[in-house]
């Protein structure tokens, strides 16, 4: 039994009525009037939004008689939660009209809404056995008092039940959800911090750079007829700095998306990464036909990130590192390994949890082994989506 398990269990029953007992016995008086005002709100929404489906008006008062049912769910949530210790994860709200890309798109989300109608259904059959528990736990404070605490007991269990099965978000779809929301978050993170990136090394590198060449190149012109050997030494000058921002931008350039793995691939493109790290890297590519190009760029930056840690611990005992890459089926896989002293850590704050961030933005996986003084193996996969 999992913690959630544990801290959803109801109390062991006892015969006396301790505030377990009378949380339950609470709850059962208090089905009829809840059950009565959701039959109420759901039979008259359905019926209303049924009645006028043939005009405008039928469908969007359908999808906003669902949302009303989401918040009838979610007070019996609550009720659930304070009187029989039910804890149920609350669902995923449906998006607004601006973030669901317009009303139509929002209306039909707000249509098929899976939590809407299961809520729907719920307040349906809550009806009769709300009067039937109703009945059983008034006539049980005068007629059935000594077995009274097992009764609510037993009635209440199935309260919780239909709770979860009912109220609870479905379990599948919900993480996917939660994954999403969390994976976009991560995606808008990492592309800001990355045009921050290159701003920086514009202005730091490039830009001053050539902005000090403009300089140079204006006191040269005005050297030219006074001192013209003068004026060649700061032509000569500046034809250096030109050669060092266009370096400059090439690397930048490589940074954002390098041209040899748009020409060539992923085995030419991380071949060329391998040759710059600082302890010997041997790289085996084995792929027949070339991934998704969004896929094929996250594959390189996660490989080119991984061998510039490689050479930062290089002095720590690395002495050669490897890199596979290969497919599986609908999955790409990566791994890179080295032979230093391993102890890498892969927990929040640390570049290796940024790289398992963006893995998981797009549905993939990232594990660490790193025993220390075993060297580092860290394995990457992620969801093909070959080419169209």
């Amino acid at each position: 039994m999992t913690a959630n398990d544990q801290a959803s269990a109801p109390p062991p029953v006892r015969p006396a009525f301790d505030a377990a007992t009378w949380k339950e016995i609470a709850y059962l008086l208090s089905n009829l009037p809840v059950a009565l005002i959701g039959f109420v709100y759901t039979v008259f929404m359905i019926a209303t939004a049924g009645g006028l489906s043939v005009t405008a008006i039928g469908l969007p008062l359908l999808a906003c008689g669902l949302l009303g049912s989401r918040q009838l769910g979610k007070l019996e949530r609550v009720r659930a939660r304070a009187l029989l210790g039910v804890r149920v994860d609350e669902p995923t709200p449906l998006p607004p009209p601006y973030r669901a890309g317009g009303f139509f798109p929002w209306l039909w989300a707000g249509i098929k809404d899976p939590v809407g109608w299961r809520t729907v259904l719920y307040e349906l059959v809550r009806l009769p056995w709300g009067v039937l528990t109703f009945s059983i736990a008034l006539t049980g404070l005068f007629v059935l008092w000594p077995v009274l605490p097992y009764v609510a007991r037993g009635l209440t269990n199935v309260d919780r039940a239909a709770v979860r099965g009912l109220l609870s978000p479905s379990d599948e779809l919900e993480r996917r959800i939660a994954e999403l929301e969390s994976g976009r978050g991560v995606v808008v993170d990492t592309a800001a911090a990355d045009l921050r990136r290159i701003e920086r090394d514009l202005h730091d590198g490039a830009q001053a750079r050539l902005v000090a060449l403009a300089m140079g190149l204006g006191l040269a012109k005005e050297k030219l007829l006074e001192d013209p050997e003068g004026a060649a030494a700061m032509v000569d000058e500046a034809h250096g700095e030109v050669k060092l921002a266009l370096q400059e931008l090439r690397d930048l350039a490589r940074g954002i998306h390098p041209a040899v793995l748009t020409d060539r691939g992923l085995d030419a493109a991380l071949s060329s990464v391998a040759s710059r790290c600082l302890v010997p890297v041997k790289v085996h590519v084995d792929l027949a036909e070339r991934p998704a190009e969004a896929i094929e760029g996250i594959s390189y930056f996660v490989v080119s990130e991984l061998l510039q840690n490689v050479s930062k611990h290089a002095g720590a005992g690395a002495r050669g590192a490897s890199v596979e890459v290969w497919r599986s089926g609908a999955r790409l896989l990566l791994r890179v390994a080295d032979d230093g002293r391993g102890g890498a850590d892969a927990a929040g704050g640390s570049g290796l949890a940024g790289l398992a961030e963006r893995l998981r933005a797009v549905d993939g996986v990232f594990t660490v082994h790193s025993p220390e003084g075993e060297g580092t193996v860290v394995t990457a996969e992620l969801p093909w989506r070959g080419r169209a």
